[in-house]
């Protein structure tokens, strides 16, 4: 298995011993609240190449594999924490290609991470499984920058992608990722500017637009409260 991250990776989840390995599902399957997946993997194809989920178990990644899957994109970080330890094991003992892409879901991303997410998507080998923790917001913005980059769609097209049938609630913080998008169809659009040359230009403020979007009330109980999206 090969790994594509430029973050430091430290886990202190150790499997090779049964009381680790028991330590780190333990850890996983209460304080990631993975027992609420184990029957629901909010799993939609998007295209006929890449398919994303809410963070799969190990015998979930067993079964993408054996549906073709070659590839599964991180998007959550979380190098110290037990999903990782057990994804990381899991795709090594599967010969899955596992790429970590750290993003975020309450902030409008930066020019490198945009740029990154391109690189990324032009550089994988498909079919690639790509996930977050609950298949929602952060494989929303990403579903939309692959259907824009990979797919060619236009931006209005790809932001389907962040939507209620996903689980992703716009009315809330993670509002903030349509909202980004939205200014471009306000800002860049108009002025005749791809997304990419808009992302590019002074017109890009991330720190700017996060301070000018306001979330709801009801939306922030809902993901923040409620749902407490990560």
């Amino acid at each position: 298995m090969s790994r594509m991250t430029s973050e430091p990776v430290h886990n202190p989840f150790d499997l090779r011993s049964p009381a680790g390995r028991v330590k780190a599902y333990a850890d996983y399957l209460w304080k990631d609240h993975a027992y609420l997946r184990l029957g629901f993997s909010n799993a939609h194809w998007i295209s006929e190449e890449l398919v994303r989920t809410n963070q799969p178990w190990p015998h979930q990644l067993a079964a993408w594999k054996a549906r073709g899957i070659k590839t599964v994109i991180n998007l959550r970080g979380g190098f110290d924490a037990s999903f990782h330890a057990l994804e990381k094991d899991a795709c090594e003992r599967l010969d899955l290609t596992m790429v970590d892409f750290t993003i975020t879901s309450r902030e409008v991303p930066s020019v490198q991470r945009v740029l990154g997410a391109k690189r990324l998507f032009e550089t994988i080998q498909y079919p690639a499984l790509m996930h977050c923790k609950s298949g929602a917001d952060r494989a929303g913005i990403m579903s939309v920058l692959y259907m824009h980059f990979r797919k060619g769609k236009t931006i209005r097209e790809a932001m389907d992608q962040l939507h209620l049938r996903y689980l992703h609630v716009k009315q809330g913080k993670t509002g903030v990722l349509d909202y980004t998008f939205e200014r471009y169809l306000e800002e860049g659009e108009p002025a005749g500017m791809s997304f990419l040359e808009w992302v590019q230009s002074p017109m890009y403020d991330p720190a700017g637009m996060k301070a000018k979007f306001r979330a709801g009330m009801l939306g922030s109980v809902l993901t923040e409260k409620l749902l407490r999206r990560e």
